[in-house]
């Protein structure tokens, strides 16, 4: 055999077996790509689409300091509702009760009744699990667990909430999530690190993402940015702006700003000196600060008081 010949064999024979290698590694990524294009398939059966809450006559009470009287608000599916009011007008009581938060107080009390689609999430029936799923919540302060993983952070919320999913839809979920809460692209090289160490405006859009885990239908926002800087405020409201597409959005805000560049409906709330909080005008959000009918919104949208 010649000295060719031997090398043209030799190749022949390294080809095959490369060949043989690359067949596998790329069935390998093949059925990896297929398990997690059925993982996202399932994940997106299993998404529900916004829903429309509904606050009838809520009335809310401390004991006997009655801090809201007689609310009524409609906050549409796939719409973000501003509140906004100043200080102490009951608006922070009216979120909380909006997702059952106001009952774990000991003292206080609720009349009236909130719906999500039509069935009233105070019903005893219905569980406190399951009324959370569907309605969640981002507070004014980021509240990551700090010592955990942002991986484990974002997942935190399934077994509370009873959501079950497999590990390849668990990667999909804690990719999806931290993409929809805009903050994916830059955490995923370090899924594995604290969430802890992460910015004040990282760790509020992964609070987000966490709630947008368990697949909420509607997302409620304690002044989100109110301890955030410029740049970190202005990419949490480009956040809100694309989650509106998947989700119902209600923000309590200070910013009359903030109101006018995120939401689509503003409701103006009050209190009185010694009364409980009330809405006094709630509509189009353009139109409340443009051109309002009650002239207590108009000199608290333009800085008059408040």
């Amino acid at each position: 055999m010649t000295t060719e010949t031997s090398k043209s064999t030799l190749v022949d024979s390294w080809t095959e077996s490369m060949k043989g290698s690359f067949e596998h590694v790329k069935g390998f990524f093949t059925r990896e790509r297929a398990e997690e294009g059925a993982a996202a398939s399932r994940l997106q059966e299993l998404k529900p689409q916004p829903g429309t809450l509904t606050a009838n006559n809520i009335s809310a009470w401390f004991g006997s300091h009655q801090v809201l009287d007689r609310v009524s608000l409609e906050m549409p599916a796939g719409v973000i509702t501003s509140l906004i009011g100043p200080s102490g007008c009951g608006k922070s009581t009216f979120l909380r009760i909006l997702n059952r938060m106001h009952e774990l107080v000991p003292s206080a009390q609720l009349a009236g009744e909130v719906l999500i689609d039509g069935q009233d999430i105070y019903d005893p029936e219905l569980r406190l699990t399951q009324a959370r799923r569907q309605i969640g919540m981002v507070f004014q302060k980021p509240n990551p667990f700090p010592a955990m993983s942002i991986y484990d952070n974002v997942v935190a919320g399934l077994a509370l909430t009873g959501v079950k999913v497999s590990n390849d839809e668990r990667d999909v979920l804690v990719e999806t999530s931290l993409m929809r809460a805009g903050l994916w692209k830059e955490v995923r090289d370090r899924l594995r690190s604290p969430g802890g160490g992460l910015s004040g405006g990282q760790q509020q859009r992964l609070c987000i993402a966490r709630s947008l885990a368990v697949m909420p239908r509607v997302l409620l926002m304690d002044e989100p940015c109110s301890a955030l800087d410029p740049t970190s405020t202005r990419v949490i409201e480009e956040t809100m702006l694309e989650l509106a597409k998947d989700v119902t959005i209600v923000i309590v805000t200070h910013n009359m700003q903030q109101a006018q560049r995120v939401s689509q409906q503003c409701a103006f709330f009050l209190a009185a000196q010694g009364t409980p909080g009330a809405i006094v005008e709630h509509g189009d959000t353009a139109a409340m600060f443009d051109s309002p009918i009650d002239p207590r919104t108009f000199d608290y949208v333009n800085g008059r008081f408040g």
